[in-house]
Order: C-alpha cells, then structure tokens, then sequence
C-alpha cells in the first residue's frame, strides 16, 4: 500500500490558495481514479484508489497545515507504514511558481507542516513532492501570501503544475521515486 499526503488547511476559506497546493493535486488524482470518500478517521479525510494494481490512499490532514504530524503519524502507526510508502505534497516558496521537486528526504526548508510530519515519524527520510509557489514581491508577510487566493494568470499555471503533480505521483507509485525524480525534477 501507498500512501499521498496533500497538505492544505480544511474549510472553504482556505480554497484557492496557494498553502492547499497539496489538496488540489489529491483533488486531481482522486477525479482521473473516480475516488470517492471512504473515510474521514485519524483527523484525516482519507480516499482509496488503484494505481497499477497498487492499493493507494489519498489523504488530507484535516488538522491545520502546521499541525499535520499528528494525523499523519497516527496513519503510519495503525498501518505499519514503512515511511518510503508514504509521500507528502505541499507547497514550496522556494521553488519557482509551478516547478515540481521529488525527493527521498532530506530537511522540511521551513515548510511547517511538513516539518511537523517530520518531527511526529520521528525522520527527516520521507519521501515529498515539493510544488513552487515562489515569493511575495514587495514587503508582504509570508503567511499572508501562503494563504491568500491566486490569481487567474497564478491559477492557470498552477493547474498545469497539479496536472503534472498528479502524474508524477502516479510514476512515483509504480516506479518509486528515483523515477519520479529523473523524470519531473528537471524542468517545469
């Protein structure tokens, strides 16, 4: 079994804004795999689908971003999950707009939800799929601009780096991440 975790913040207010990058691209592999809820259990909305004959869950932490640990090691730890069976999407201000970054681990680059994850499985080797959303031009806060709603132009980029998410993810399940890595690292 895999395991996808798209990080975001729950609640409609949220919708649309750069920090549920994540939840979008579990939104776009739920709709290609006609996905329906199975669950909402471990203060997760979980979701099952088939990937190559692979049994793979969909999951958004419906705790707030900065707080995603404590679902997601509760997942790990009633499944018994190998951490290389799960992989965390979220947002990156690092990374340009629309630019995808596998990796096996490594640090969380200040991204508090997933440095939350990180701290609750108790590693810094969990596989993520990092999605840029570059900076705020200007002296905006960074939370402000995590959390605020994108742009039409922002928009349609964005969709094109979830269509691109979602289908490297699907490589990722079938064929591990080095795969991932060599096949969506190196342009956008």
């Amino acid at each position: 079994m895999k395991v996808i975790v798209g990080l975001g913040n729950p609640g409609r207010r949220y919708q649309g804004t750069r920090h549920n990058i994540g939840f979008e691209v579990l939104k776009e592999l739920a709709a290609r795999h006609q996905a329906s809820l199975s669950s909402l259990a471990h203060e997760l909305e979980v979701r099952e689908i088939n990937l190559g004959g692979e049994k793979t869950l969909l999951v958004a932490p419906q705790t707030y971003m900065n707080l995603s640990g404590r679902a997601v090691g509760s997942l790990v730890r009633f499944y018994k999950l190998p951490v290389e069976q799960i992989i965390v999407v979220c947002d990156d201000l690092n990374l340009p707009p629309g630019k995808l970054r596998f990796r096996a681990g490594g640090s969380s680059g200040g991204q508090k939800g997933l440095t939350d994850i990180l701290n609750h499985l108790g590693t810094e080797q969990v596989p993520r799929l990092r999605v840029g959303i570059g900076r705020a031009s200007g002296k905006m806060d960074t939370s402000s601009y995590v959390l605020q709603k994108m742009g039409k132009q922002e928009q349609e980029e964005m969709a094109h780096a979830v269509q691109q998410a979602a289908d490297g993810l699907e490589v990722w399940v079938r064929e591990g991440i080095e795969a991932a890595m060599n096949q969506f690292n190196a342009g956008k």
